[in-house]
């Protein structure tokens, strides 16, 4: 393809409406040599324009995280590509506009993820010898490059790879940033004048203070340290720095001056919580300086990253006893509060008019456990950990400006309104102590307050009302509930949902959130023994009017992007259903109707992974409690829209579909494998679906339920030999092992051996092959479990002397070898309840039933017999399966492309041997029947195979005396 149509291509790529076929052809284009190379060619070029520019950049950072590497280290790209892309991505990514330079950055970590710096030594040198002594735009192209790769250090352990890794870059780098930092103060002092230059050195000052964080972030380079003191003149020089040719022209968006004292803060908050010994001397300087920054900066939201960041700054100060004395007396604690604090919690006109116009956005940001920087957040972080210094002293004070802001509120609700949201919000901040958890909201809290006595007082009458309250004191009210949950009791909650319940019935976007949110969260509640705060069979009644309402709320607006805006609404949805299980029977062709229709209409456009991850699940518990009474309906509702999703290949659903088709043919009771399930066998096995590593866990789920149900239509429609192709490609594969696994696991479960015979002398040798050439420690130990599979099921026509057989027919002599270094060594290891459990059955009928162990391998009986005993040392205990869904917070996931394990219906690990509860007595019966069925044989092999273990026999003969 020509450079100008794939460019053309590239920019159709960025186009929903011609998406999929410019996509269709990318995937064919970036087959053919060279590929990647082409991209940055129209990066480059002037000639193209700067949408299809863009795209190309898009594209090469995909590409690059796709290709670079497998998942061994080693290039997949041909050698030639991958030292042209490191030649030419420095240079490029130097010359290129801003927007694209953040996507090749992209790029450029992740191959520094693989490359840097053993396989790309030359990359430091290369970077500090295009460094100019003024050239801006040079320089912060180089910073920026330097950035995308020093970044990754942030999130990492320290470990002796990692910290020589930063030596070998402060070795080549250190001198020069420190003379470029210098560089640069001299050349803004030589500007002062210069808007333009000014604005491009500020730029450079701004990368230079994310790399001075970057560079420290692990360990205070001995260069800093030595120069710590023209550091911290350098960086408080700018802390305090002003130019009115650097204030941005509006309210809104921050301008460089903002952006290099944030930074600079950042970097203090660094020092301050990790090298105190250094930096403590310095410290009192910038807590003053702090100070008045926070007085005298307006409250334009301009400045509220420069305001969050100057708060989070103090607040790591005050950590540290020595400094926090400096606030320890009332008057000094009473100016920080009505100075710093409060005008930092109070709601601005700015935060009005996001609540009107940005609702989601204010809603995200509001929440605890937004990573938003907010100042609110931060002034009420300052706050608690003042609070957690001086707990009296604060609280007393804080009480006392509550007082002032209720009784302002009493003399002019209507026109004071914004003092009660102040007297509400300083409350909530000094009466929770410790983070608002994800799973029971505020879990301790101070107790010089008390927050039913003031919800009572103060808050509950917003709930109440149903006058002209103002939308912001509702939510107040809902969110003092939301926050407090787990402080009110389980009578108090009874009085309190059905208020939150009708909060729903706003016509306020956030109010009615809120009460989602609220709601959501309440639902999930538990108690100290585990019992629901709210009784499920009070939910129930109320659970079709509930779910209509719900549904409406997220179709006000049937646009595929505004429809999965608020996720919120959707989590609240997947929660009723979880709550009132098989309750969703009666309204189960509501509900149905509903969730295709809201299927049908995001998988036009998947906008918001939050929103269809909540969709999935609450279709997941849908189809759990409603499935198994009605099947058919659900089967035949659903299967139209799965079917479109896959035909039309949205790959951010297609994961979620295989698991629940796999869900819905698991819940059909009939217990047989139906037409509408075998017409999806052969689609199910197509090499291109598999090829696609998101998909692979829920396709092996979904392919082992087909093989529960219909082994026998599987072997008959000739689709054996395929799966064990499957199988194969994911056994020589180290991320999808485990899978591969998996998969050979429900094979064995569901077919006669007579059939898998003629298959298994291939199937040990690629297993032998990966246990020798790279074996893992998963690979190791989800081999030794499935041996211990295959030794247990002697009923099924398996068992150790069905393996011993096949194993040295593949090279005679190779079990001992295996058995002796790899599966009784291994077997101790084994960590999960279900894989001892298999082992120590597995182990017992070894020494009960085995021909081969008790003619031919008599020492290994003894071994066995060893190994088994040392197992029921710490024998497994399988955890009853409790009915319970996981509460899994989305923070803690990663989205996109891949996989996404659905918890509602999330299949438990299968008990091969559910009968066998007391793992201990069980194997006591099973050596005294045995010994009973062959006149004391196994009495008599234990007196002459132990002897060199006297313990192992005396615990041994215990069991079989029970």
């Amino acid at each position: 393809m020509a450079l100008q149509s794939l460019a053309t291509t590239l920019e159709a790529s960025l186009d929903p409406s011609k998406n999929k076929q410019a996509e269709t052809v990318l995937l064919q284009e970036q087959k053919k040599p060279r590929f990647s190379l082409l991209l940055l060619s129209i990066v480059a070029s002037d000639a193209y324009g700067s949408t299809a520019r863009l795209a190309s950049a898009l594209y090469f950072k995909n590409f690059i995280r796709r290709n670079w590497t497998d998942e061994n280290g080693n290039h997949k790209l041909p050698q030639q590509e991958v030292v042209s892309i490191k030649q030419e991505l420095i240079g490029l990514m130097i010359n290129v506009p801003a927007n694209i330079q953040y996507q090749l950055g992209d790029a450029v970590g992740v191959i520094a993820d693989s490359d840097f710096w053993r396989r790309w030594d030359t990359l430091v040198d290369d970077l500090v010898s295009r460094l100019t002594p003024d050239n801006a735009r040079i320089n912060n192209g180089v910073l920026q490059v330097a950035h995308s790769i020093f970044k990754r250090w942030r999130p990492l352990y320290r470990s002796d790879e990692l910290f020589t890794e930063v030596n070998h870059v402060l070795g080549k780098f250190g001198d020069t940033f420190v003379q470029l930092l210098g560089n640069t103060d001299q050349i803004i002092e030589r500007n002062r004048e210069d808007r333009s230059a000014l604005s491009q050195y500020f730029s450079t000052m701004n990368l230079l203070m994310k790399l001075l964080y970057d560079l420290s972030v692990q360990d205070l380079p001995p260069i800093f340290e030595d120069n710590m003191q023209s550091l911290t003149s350098l960086l408080h020089k700018y802390l305090i720095y002003d130019n009115p040719l650097l204030q941005s022209d509006g309210d809104s968006e921050s301008g460089p001056l903002e952006f290099v004292k944030s930074g600079i803060f950042e970097v203090l908050v660094l020092y301050a919580q990790k090298y105190e010994d250094a930096f403590g001397p310095f410290v009192e300087q910038f807590v003053g300086s702090s100070w008045n920054l926070l007085t005298t900066t307006s409250l334009e939201p301009k400045n509220d990253i420069l305001v969050s960041k100057a708060l989070q700054f103090l607040t790591s100060v005050t950590r540290l006893s020595q400094h926090a004395q400096a606030f320890n007396n009332e008057d000094t604690m009473s100016q920080v509060i009505e100075r710093v604090v409060l005008p930092n919690l109070s709601l601005r006109d700015s935060d009005m008019e996001m609540f009107e116009d940005e609702p989601i956005e204010f809603i995200r940001q509001d929440l605890e456990g937004s990573d938003s920087d907010t100042r609110r957040r931060a002034a009420t972080d300052f706050l608690q950990q003042l609070l957690a210094q001086f707990q009296k002293l604060v609280t007393d004070i804080v009480l006392r400006y509550i007082s002032h802001y209720l009784s302002e509120y009493s003399r002019n609700p209507s026109a004071n309104w914004k003092s009660k949201d102040t007297a509400v919000y300083l409350f909530s901040s000094i009466a929770a102590k410790g983070a608002v958890t994800t799973s029971q909201g505020v879990k301790s809290v101070n107790e010089l307050v008390n927050i039913i006595d003031f919800f009572q007082a103060n808050v509950a009458a917003d709930l109440v009302s149903d006058s002209d309250v103002e939308s912001i004191l509702k939510v107040d009210a809902i969110k003092y509930l939301y926050m407090f949950r787990s402080q009110i009791t389980r009578e108090q909650w009874r009085d309190a949902f059905p208020l939150v319940v009708k909060h729903l019935g706003s016509p306020d976007y956030v109010v009615y959130t809120y009460a989602a949110i609220a709601l959501e969260r309440v639902l999930a509640l538990t108690d100290q023994s585990k019992q629901s705060v709210i009784d499920p069979a009070d939910v129930t009644p109320l659970s079709a009017q509930l779910l209509e309402h719900l549904f409406q709320l997220i179709e006000r607006n049937p646009q595929p992007p505004k429809l999965q805006e608020n996720e919120f609404l959707m989590r609240c949805v997947m929660r009723v259903l979880i709550v009132i299980r098989d309750g969703v029977v009666p309204i189960t062709d509501i509900v149905l109707a509903k969730f295709t229709k809201i299927t049908q209409i995001i998988s036009s456009n998947p906008a918001n992974p939050r929103f269809y991850y909540y969709h999935f699940e609450a279709l997941g518990a849908f189809i759990r409690f409603a499935a198994p009474l009605q099947p058919e309906k659900l089967e035949n509702g659903l299967y139209p829209i799965f079917l479109s999703i896959l035909e039309n290949d949205v790959q951010e659903f297609i994961p979620y579909v295989f698991q629940l088709f796999a869900a819905l043919l698991e819940a059909n009771p009939s217990g047989s494998l139906t037409a509408y399930y075998t017409s999806l066998a052969q689609p199910i096995l197509s090499p291109q679906l598999w090829s696609s590593r998101g998909n692979i866990p829920a396709l092996v789920r979904l392919v082992s339920s087909l093989l529960t149900r219909g082994a026998s239509q599987i072997a008959e429609n000739k689709q054996l030999e395929p799966i064990l192709g499957i199988f194969q490609t994911l056994i020589t594969n180290k991320v999808n092992e485990i899978y591969g696994f998996e998969l050979l696991e429900s094979i064995m479960a569901n077919f006669a051996p007579s059939i898998i015979e003629p298959y298994f002398g291939t199937i040990l040798q690629l297993l032998f092959t990966r246990l020798q050439n790279s074996k893992t420690e998963v690979f190791s130990s989800r081999f030794v479990r499935f041996y211990h599979f295959i030794s247990s099921r002697i009923d099924s026509g398996l068992g150790a002397d069905w393996f011993i057989n096949h194993a040295n027919q593949v090279q005679e002599g190779l079990y001992v070898q295996l058995y002796l270094t790899i599966i009784l060594p291994d077997t101790q290891t084994l960590a999960r309840p279900l894989d001892r459990k298999i082992a120590v059955i597995s182990l017992c009928k070894t020494l009960t039933d085995s021909v081969a162990f008790a003619e031919k391998y008599k020492k290994g009986w003894g071994y066995t017999c060893e190994t088994l005993l040392k197992l029921l040392e710490n024998p497994p205990t399988i955890a009853s399966t409790d009915d319970m869904i996981a509460d899994q917070d989305v923070d803690d996931m990663s989205f996109g492309v891949g996989f996404t394990q659905l918890q509602t219906i999330k299949r438990p690990g299968r008990d091969f041997w559910p009968g066998v509860r007391d793992i201990k007595n069980w194997v006591g019966q099973e050596l005294q029947s045995s010994n009973a069925k062959t006149s004391g044989k196994i009495k008599r092999f234990a007196e002459e195979r132990l002897v060199q273990s006297p313990q192992a026999l005396q615990v041994l003969s215990t069991y079989m005396s029970r």
